[in-house]
C-alpha cells in the first residue's frame, strides 16, 4: 500500500466507534474516579485546633477528686504540642512532616489517657459511695468526661482514616476505613466532597449517643475497636453519674 492509499484508508465503522467511544472514555477518566479518591485541597486546621482548645479548657473544668494526673503539667504538655502542630501547619493541613504527626498522636494519646482514667475514677467513686452530695458538681464532671471522649475519638478517627488526612488528601490509599454515605452514592454529595474532621467528630457523637454507628459504617477492625471501647466509657458514665445524681436529688 503506497503513502496516497494509506493517507485516503479508513477503518471499518465498527472500529472508528470503538477508538472514538475508548478516547470518551479516558478524555473523563479523572471525573469518574470519586472525589474522595482524587487528590485535593489541603485540610483547614481551624476546626481540629478549635476543638482541642476546647478538651484543654473542659480537662481543666474537671474537678480534682475525678482526675488522676495533675492538671497544669498535663495541660502544659499538651499546649506545648499544640504549638507544634500549629508551627508545622498553622492555617491550612499542607506539610506532612514526622514531628506534626507524632506530635498530633502523643496529644491526642495524652487526651485519650487522661480521660479514660478520669471516667474509671468516677466510676469507682460512684460505686464506693466516695462521690461528692453536690449533683451539680457531679453531673458536671460527667459532661465534662463525655464531652472530651466525643472529641477525642473524633480525633482519633480523623487522624487514623486512610492513614490520615494528609494520606486522604493525596488519594494514596483507596481502602476507607469508615464507609460515609456520599461514598456510597456520590449524587448525594458535591463533586468535591472528601470526609474532613467535622464529619468525624458527628461519627463520634453519633457513636456515643445512639451507642452504635448510625449513617457511617465502620469497616477497619481498629475502628470497630475504637468505636467500642468509646461505647463503653460513655456508657458507663452516663448511666453511674445519672443514676448517683438521681439518688442525691431525691
Amino acid at each position: 500500500m503506497g503513502p496516497d492509499e494509506q493517507d485516503a484508508y479508513e477503518p471499518p465503522q465498527e472500529v472508528a466507534a470503538f477508538v472514538s467511544r475508548a478516547e470518551r472514555l479516558a478524555s473523563g477518566a479523572e471525573h469518574r474516579v470519586p472525589s474522595w479518591l482524587r487528590p485535593g485541597d489541603p485540610e483547614n486546621r481551624w476546626p481540629v485546633l478549635i476543638a482541642i482548645l476546647s478538651v484543654i479548657v473542659i480537662q481543666h473544668a474537671i474537678p480534682l477528686q475525678y482526675t488522676v494526673l495533675p492538671r497544669w503539667p498535663l495541660i502544659g504538655m499538651e499546649l506545648l504540642l499544640l504549638l507544634v502542630m500549629l508551627v508545622v501547619n498553622p492555617v491550612r493541613i499542607s506539610r506532612p512532616t514526622t514531628i506534626g504527626r507524632w506530635a498530633s498522636l502523643i496529644l491526642t494519646g495524652a487526651i485519650t489517657v487522661d480521660n479514660t482514667a478520669s471516667a474509671v475514677v468516677l466510676a469507682k467513686r460512684i460505686l464506693s459511695g466516695e462521690v461528692s452530695n453536690n449533683a451539680a458538681v457531679l453531673l458536671g464532671g460527667g459532661a465534662a468526661i463525655f464531652v472530651t471522649n466525643v472529641i477525642a475519638f473524633g480525633i482519633w478517627f480523623w487522624e487514623l482514616d486512610r492513614g490520615g488526612p494528609f494520606a486522604r488528601r493525596s488519594g494514596e490509599k483507596p481502602y476507607p476505613d469508615f464507609l460515609f454515605p456520599q461514598m456510597t452514592d456520590p449524587s448525594k454529595a458535591k463533586p468535591d466532597w472528601r470526609p474532613t474532621f467535622v464529619d468525624y467528630l458527628y461519627v463520634s457523637f453519633t457513636n456515643v449517643v445512639a451507642f452504635s454507628p448510625t449513617d457511617t459504617m465502620p469497616l477497619a477492625r481498629w475502628a470497630k475497636a475504637m468505636m467500642t471501647v468509646q461505647a463503653l466509657v460513655s456508657t458507663t458514665t452516663i448511666a453511674l453519674v445519672i443514676a448517683r445524681a438521681v439518688n442525691v436529688l431525691g
